[in-house]
């Protein structure tokens, strides 16, 4: 596989592109391709086995096109699919996983407060379970499913913050905001939500697993000889299973183009 292949990038919807910045950032040099699926989305309330269909098809178009590494930009895919996915192809397939870890070591051994914002789906998986079962007796860790939240990105109302406190209130006034150590953002498209969280958790963490995913992705490629050459201009094209000019102007709007 050549170094200059492309990354192939995907999410249920839009949350992904939250992803797709981070590794602009972080890998400036790549060359991405993004599909976002919003047809389809949310997939966080969806059947695992549904779930597993799209990104088979997805990933299927995306090896068509010779991509030399896939990222699962969807803690609720992730959940799903991941282990199929690497099964069936032989490419690196990184997922992502929400930063519960991450945010029970800041305590340095102290008990930690957390919630962990996420997709029903992503919270009720053996996958996240797991996750849990390594840190919840050292820790209060509280699930929080947010349904919503993905709706209000895809709809193009993530500037309406009438709408998004409120939707929040509704989510959060039943913990002790005061005394929450840290909020983990456990879905690609909460990442966009950063600035009304840190206003609703003033006093808290705002953490997300974008980071660690992209810094993953760069490990497994640097390991394989294929991160792109340092004068290579990276580039980004984006693709919507929901074909509209108005999806596309999203999606270049989140990016930040």
């Amino acid at each position: 596989m050549s170094s200059h292949a492309p990354i192939g990038v995907f999410d249920s919807g839009l949350g992904g592109l939250s992803v797709v910045r981070q590794i602009r950032k972080d890998m400036p040099n790549e060359t991405v391709m993004y599909f976002g699926d919003s047809a389809h989305a949310p997939y966080g309330l969806r059947r695992p086995e549904e779930i597993r269909d799209f990104c088979f098809s997805i990933c299927d178009r995306f090896v068509e096109r010779g991509v030399k590494g896939i990222v699962v930009a969807c803690n609720t895919a992730t959940a799903a699919a991941v282990n199929d996915l690497r099964a069936r192809y032989d490419i690196p397939i990184i997922g992502m996983e929400p930063a519960l870890k991450v945010a029970c070591d800041r305590g340095n051994g102290v008990r930690q407060h957390i919630v962990v914002a996420a997709t029903p789906l992503t919270l009720k998986e053996r996958k996240f379970e797991k996750l849990m079962d390594r840190f919840d007796s050292l820790h209060d860790i509280r699930k929080q499913p947010c349904p919503d939240l993905v709706g209000i990105v895809e709809s193009g109302r993530l500037s309406d913050r009438d709408l998004v406190m409120r939707t929040l209130h509704g989510y959060f006034d039943r913990y002790d905001i005061a005394h929450t150590d840290s909020v983990v953002l456990g879905c690609t498209h909460f990442v966009f939500y950063r600035d009304y969280f840190r206003e609703l958790f003033a006093h808290s963490a705002i953490l997300d697993g974008n980071e660690g995913t992209v810094r993953h992705l760069h490990v497994v490629l640097e390991s394989l000889g294929q991160l792109a050459d340092e004068d290579q201009r990276g580039t980004v094209s984006v693709e919507n299973s929901k074909d509209s000019p108005d999806v596309l102007a999203l999606s270049h709007d989140l990016l930040g183009e």
